[in-house]
């Protein structure tokens, strides 16, 4: 009964975005049925590894969120056929836009809730941010990489996403005026978590982080903040990130 449920709350889903896009069905929207495909092989995947992750079916809202974004919007041109696919595609200056199942599964991860203030290292393409926004108050987004930076705010701004603020600056810092932050999402692998990034954290909040140092294999870690400021953590997926780098 409850796989039945989730069936009908994303069809239900995907009616209202082809209802968004213009109409009530692929005529109007294109992409409704690799869209479709890529929810169903998310929902697969995640009973796949709810061993390992803890989440062997993802929230409604998070699916949903999933389901609105149009991804096919944020990546290039040459590669909107593949938008939907379930793997990550590159975006320039040796970036990727993430594969859709781990943008899903690390935004379920966080937990969070509708008021909350996320921080967001590695902006990218723009893609985790706009899922992000779906769910949430705000969204600080910081890229180190000025182009690809500059290219994700413009696009979110043109998308209509007023609850997403960007910079261009070394994640490793975080962004502390607008700290502590709910939750914390970090879109290439460190070594290391960086410091100054629990320090970020709001005691009870929770941080998703891809940690192995260049060439090493890396692995997904939820860390949770406590009431009392230490960290329990738990490391969950092998993964494959492109590197956390650093200013000069």
């Amino acid at each position: 009964m409850a796989s039945e449920t989730k069936r009908r709350s994303i069809l239900g889903t995907l009616g209202l975005v082809a209802a968004l896009a213009g109409g009530g069905g692929e005529a109007q929207d294109p992409y409704a049925r690799e869209r479709e495909a890529m929810l169903k092989e998310i929902e697969a995947m995640a009973r796949d590894t709810g061993e390992e992750t803890g989440r062997a079916v993802f929230s409604a809202g998070v699916m949903a969120a999933m389901a609105r974004v149009p991804r096919q919007r944020f990546v290039p041109m040459s590669y909107a056929a593949l938008a939907y696919a379930n793997r990550p595609l590159p975006i320039g200056h040796g970036q990727t836009i993430s594969q859709p199942y781990i943008v899903a599964l690390m935004t379920e991860l966080l937990d969070i809730d509708a008021g909350d203030t996320v921080l967001e290292i590695g902006t990218g393409s723009g893609y985790q941010a706009a899922v992000l926004a779906e769910l949430t108050r705000h969204v600080y987004s910081i890229e180190i990489i000025e182009p690809v930076g500059k290219r994700a705010a413009a696009l979110l701004s043109q998308l209509g996403y007023k609850n997403i603020s960007t910079r261009i600056g070394d994640g490793y810092n975080g962004w502390p005026e607008h700290a502590p932050f709910d939750a914390i999402i970090v879109t290439a692998a460190a070594p290391q978590v960086p410091p100054a990034l629990v320090t970020q954290l709001k005691p009870g909040g929770r941080m998703v982080i891809p940690v192995g140092a260049d060439g090493e294999v890396q692995f997904l870690h939820v860390m949770v903040k406590q009431l009392d400021g230490t960290i329990s953590t738990r490391r969950s997926l092998p993964v494959r990130f492109v590197p956390l780098t650093r200013s000069d």
